[in-house]
């Protein structure tokens, strides 16, 4: 497609960088700045006119939007998981009731989601799901079994669960998309998983006959493989280039980083910082040529394989330029902060899991050789 920006995309853009200028002063929260942003309608940019509460952006809007909220250098958001992943999904596949109940909380910023996919042994294999949801009498399920790596469960109020509700079931057969509220004391707990960086974005969820309504499975029962296939659709596209944007703040990072230290007087690291700003440019040529477009099951999977690789280039470019002050924390270690990293020591360390969340790259080679090449299936169960 020809993509562009007109006039009207840079007038919005005016109105994009004033409103964060006027809104982003920092003393609020994470889930109060959700708040702020869904009272003037920026939540669901994409939707349409449902009538949710969300203003209506065209495609160029949305990709205004995302590029502005990056280098305003706004609060990271935590409603990105309704808004992006959830909300899509029930509106291709969702009742109205579902969708009247749960989008307009989403774009007031009042309901936080988490997603429910990988589990321990199965990684990214999504269809060894191993977690079960019992039917009882009153046609509600009970779900029993353990999710990992789930990004910000420790703030959600809600998870969408990927559950086995065929017990006789194997792979992507028997499988549920279920609506679980967080809320359920000693059915539902999370448990940090302290990173390589000292934080604790991913966690643990376990469910231990935690309940979920009839009324809350999306697309029908035994029909989750095809819901959570549409939903990995939507992890890519407008978002991508508001990645990129961090992405080009990181690089301009290491750059001045080289420039500090000397390292730019070698020629094979400006060799490798050029080859850093060239992929990246080549990446956003690559995101505006399939953003809007369909029928490409590849895309998804091929710009997950350019930026996975590419951050994780830089994260060790990083470390490079900075030689041996890198392996030397900001300040003095002390029993109220042990763990402390500058910017560029969390970006490396951060990155390393870059090829492996979200898809590793080994499962993104496997999707496009299957479905897009058309090559023979990988055998199961050869080790």
């Amino acid at each position: 497609m020809d993509f562009g920006f007109g006039a009207e995309d840079e007038v919005f853009r005016g109105e994009v960088r004033e409103w964060l200028s006027a809104h982003a002063d920092g003393s609020q929260d994470r889930r109060a700045w959700e708040r702020t942003l869904g009272k003037s309608g920026w939540i669901g940019l994409g939707w349409g006119a449902g009538g949710y509460g969300n203003r209506v952006g065209t495609l160029t809007q949305q990709v205004v939007w995302a590029e502005e909220y990056v280098r305003a250098g706004v609060p990271a958001r935590s409603g990105h998981i309704g808004e992006k992943l959830l909300a899509p999904t029930l509106l291709a596949h969702g009742s109205e009731e579902q969708k009247a109940r749960f989008l307009p909380p989403v774009a007031a910023g009042e309901e936080l989601w988490c997603q429910g996919y990988s589990e321990p042994g199965a990684g990214s294999d999504l269809a060894g799901v191993r977690t079960r949801a019992t039917r009882v009498e009153d046609g509600s399920y009970r779900i029993s079994g353990q999710k990992i790596w789930t990004s910000l469960a420790h703030e959600a109020d809600w998870c969408f669960v990927l559950a086995r509700t065929d017990p006789e079931s194997r792979r992507h057969h028997g499988l549920t998309f279920l609506l679980v509220p967080m809320d359920q004391p000693g059915r539902v707990e999370v448990r940090p998983i302290r990173q390589l960086t000292g934080t604790s974005e991913f966690n643990e969820v376990f469910f231990d006959g935690a309940h979920a309504r009839a009324e809350h499975v999306v697309g029908g029962a035994g029909q989750g493989w095809r819901v959570a296939m549409s939903l990995l659709g939507f992890e890519r596209g407008v978002s991508t280039l508001a990645q990129q944007v961090g992405f080009a703040r990181e690089l301009d990072d290491v750059v001045q980083a080289a420039v500090r230290t000397g390292a730019v007087a070698d020629p094979v690291v400006r060799a490798l910082l050029v080859r850093q700003w060239a992929e990246l440019r080549t990446m956003r040529w690559n995101a505006l040529r399939t953003l809007g477009s369909s029928g490409d099951g590849g895309a998804p999977s091929v710009a997950k394989l350019l930026w996975a690789g590419w951050h994780q280039r830089l994260g060790e470019l990083a470390m490079l330029v900075r030689g041996a002050q890198a392996t030397v924390g900001p300040r003095e270690w002390a029993d109220s902060s042990p763990y402390e990293l500058d910017a560029l020591q969390h970006l490396f360390l951060f990155s390393r899991a870059d090829t492996i969340y979200g898809g590793s790259d080994q499962v993104q080679r496997t999707i496009i050789a299957e479905r897009v090449l058309g090559l023979p299936r990988e055998p199961k169960g050869v080790v």
